[in-house]
């Protein structure tokens, strides 16, 4: 979404319910995977100029003032859309994050923390691109006991006779009209052809780029 397209975006500003402090709660979620990326706070200013620019402002409370986000670091947030709640107490603000970072710790979300044991992880995204990562993982980890992996070790011979087996389970599904067997013929298609974006290092990502281009 360009940043004119923002400027037009119906946000009524007026009609938010800003806190004690003329504060509101603003998520930031990647616009391709959901990936809840940070929590920060906005007022009526930064909320405005988010709108007018089409990159992510802020409120700093420690510094008590506008914070362009990214403004230093060169990690700006380009704003996809702009939703409040029901309550309209909260903002949910969908963004393509440039530099993939948007933790001031380097990491790609400030939710990379687990409780109790601390250790860092990816946070939660689509169901895709939790199965891509588990792919990935044991591409780089590989296992004897691993389907996948054995996939892998086969290369395009083993993964695309799969991907060619499963397309042909899926149009038999779809001819037989049984919803629970397309259900799970496509979930066996989209896993193998996971396996064959691994294998030849395509991003899950950039398949999201290429629909979001189309949409």
């Amino acid at each position: 979404m360009s940043s004119s397209t923002i400027k037009n975006y119906n946000i009524p500003l007026n009609e938010i319910c800003y806190n004690e402090q003329g504060l509101v709660p603003a998520i930031a979620q990647d616009y391709l995977d959901g990936t809840v990326l940070m929590m920060a706070w906005m007022n009526k200013d930064s909320l405005q100029k988010t709108i007018e620019t089409g990159e992510a402002w802020y409120w700093s409370r420690s510094r008590q003032q506008l914070w362009h986000k990214g403004a230093t670091s060169g990690h700006i947030q380009k704003v996809q859309s702009l939703r409040y709640d029901c309550d309209s107490d909260a903002l949910l603000v969908t963004i393509e994050q440039i530099g993939d970072i948007a933790c001031h710790t380097g990491e790609r979300s400030c939710f990379h923390q687990v409780d109790e044991s601390k250790n860092k992880k990816a946070p939660p995204a689509d169901t895709l691109t939790e199965v891509y990562r588990v792919i990935r993982d044991r591409q780089a980890y590989p296992s004897e006991t691993s389907y996948t992996c054995s996939l892998l070790a086969g290369g395009d011979n083993k993964i695309l006779k799969k991907i060619g087996e499963e397309s042909a389970e899926v149009v038999m599904a779809c001819k037989d009209d049984d919803s629970k067997a397309i259900a799970s013929e496509v979930a066996d298609l989209l896993y193998h052809t996971l396996v064959a974006l691994a294998y030849h290092n395509v991003d899950i990502r950039d398949v999201y780029r290429q629909l979001q281009s189309r949409r």
